[in-house]
């Protein structure tokens, strides 16, 4: 088959990186898989084209990356699918000709929620696009919103990447770790305060922290890993007992997901997407939203007990490792795109 991605950018980053694996992995299994980029401007576009960007990060990336000055519907390639995966692009594969293929809608978050004019978001999931979603709590989003039906194809974790690391750290224990984000749905205040009482109370816990960019402001970090090179994060996921995940909402939250299959314990808000994964007081256990208390009792309640973190650690590496597998979800994905043609 002949797939074309439309792709907002080639940074690395949670939802671009499940795209351009599937476009990778379709690509390996004998797809001409193209990816369309938009550059914000001609010079931009044919420089980028020029020098033959491409996703480094990912070696021997397979797919066609085509770079755009923007999307136009009567410009994209013939193909037998063809992908949005931001509401950005949304508007422009459903007015996509027929020559285009099958229109699908590949969402990862509701993006209405921090992202753009909710109205005009919220408008893009009722084009007639055929959409595949990575979480059940996405699937009753657009259900429940939207009228709307959904495939659900849970992003897998990349087992290759995110595996138990041995390791000898000189730290006080226990050592919980959190991502850093500068949006505030991220919930990085709420995290701090929830390890701040539990500190109060266990001095020897260290909060790690770990982002793209470090702290503006000194915060409460006992340790701190800037932007680190993907090869380095089941290191640095394996040297920590508890992952903490303060999140108001998240598609489905890929570095709860990482951490898991490197052995940490979950502690997690309900935010929706972790539902697939999080099962309270067997995977992790679950705050309600929103509520630093809860969050705070969660956190003291695995810091203080071993023998529970440990069998919540085990049971969620487990279910993260075997439930969700790429070479499955690759292949229901050729599958949804195959039915449409």
């Amino acid at each position: 088959m002949r797939i074309t991605f439309l792709c907002p950018h080639l940074r690395i980053a949670g939802g671009v990186r499940a795209i351009l694996t599937y476009a990778d992995r379709l690509a390996g299994r004998g797809h001409a898989v193209e990816v369309s980029v938009p550059a914000r401007g001609r010079l931009a576009a044919w420089r980028r084209s020029l020098i033959r960007q491409r996703p480094d990060w990912i070696p021997g990336f397979r797919p066609r990356v085509s770079w755009v000055a923007r999307w136009a519907a009567d410009r994209l390639p013939d193909a037998d699918a063809l992908v949005a995966t931001a509401w950005q692009s949304a508007p422009v594969v459903a007015a996509a000709p027929p020559r285009c293929g099958a229109r699908f809608y590949f969402v990862q978050h509701y993006e209405s929620l921090y992202h753009g004019e909710p109205a005009v978001v919220d408008a893009t999931y009722r084009l007639p696009l055929a959409k595949i979603v990575i979480s059940t709590w996405l699937r009753d989003v657009m259900r429940e919103r939207f009228d709307s039906g959904a495939e659900v194809l849970v992003t897998p974790v990349d087992r290759s990447l995110f595996r138990r690391v041995p390791g000898d750290i000189d730290s006080p224990r226990p050592r919980v770790l959190m991502l850093h984000h500068d949006y505030e749905w991220k919930g990085v205040a709420g995290g701090l305060e929830a390890v701040a009482r539990v500190k109060r109370r266990m001095p020897s816990l260290r909060l790690v922290g770990f982002g793209v960019k470090p702290p503006r402001v000194p915060v409460g970090y006992d340790e701190f890993h800037a932007d680190p090179p993907q090869e380095r994060l089941a290191a640095i996921y394996s040297s920590c007992d508890i992952y903490l995940c303060p999140s108001w909402d998240e598609g489905l939250g890929m570095p709860s997901m990482e951490a898991m299959a490197c052995g940490a314990a979950l502690v997690t808000y309900d935010n929706g997407g972790c539902r697939d994964y999080a099962r309270d007081g067997e995977t992790a256990l679950v705050a309600r939203r929103r509520d630093v208390g809860d969050l705070a009792a969660k956190l003291e309640r695995l810091a203080t007990d071993a023998a529970l973190r440990e069998k919540i650690a085990a049971a969620g590496q487990r279910l993260v490792t075997a439930a969700f597998d790429w070479d499955a979800a690759v292949q229901r994905m050729e599958a949804l795109f195959a039915s449409a043609r």
